[in-house]
């Protein structure tokens, strides 16, 4: 059973940075996993913000963050980061891991929230004005 377990959040002035970092475990292969981040607003639905599929490092961004935040990967260690530079207080969210089987793009879309099977409990960010 895949397990994920985000850590990095925090408070920040608008134009800081966070790095958060998901570790998994339970992978049979890592490697053949699209991996990333989504993030939520209560009251609103959950979106996806960048993710990376981790055989061929293949990534996608929303069109919100993009420029602003990196998604990595350490294969060895099972860990996935984002790095968010310039950050607003409209990123201001509880940030999820996430984790599905195969390529990000495979059968769907890749910010299809349905799709993914492993879910992480959540880290806080918030963004100050």
């Amino acid at each position: 059973q895949v397990q994920l377990v985000e850590s990095g959040g925090g408070s920040v002035q608008a134009g800081g940075s966070l790095r958060l970092s998901c570790a998994g475990s339970g992978y049979i292969s890592f490697i053949y996993y699209c991996t990333g981040w989504f993030r939520q607003v209560p009251g609103k639905e959950r979106e996806a913000v960048a993710v990376l599929f981790s055989r061929t490092e293949s990534t996608y961004y929303a069109d919100s963050v993009q420029g602003r935040f990196t998604i990595s990967r350490d294969a060895a260690k099972n860990m996935v980061y984002l790095q968010m530079n310039s950050l607003e207080p409209d990123d201001t969210a509880m940030y999820y891991c996430a984790s599905k089987m195969g390529a990000c793009n495979s059968g769907s879309t890749w910010s299809r929230r349905d799709d993914y099977n492993y879910w992480g409990q959540g880290t806080q960010v918030t963004v100050s004005t």
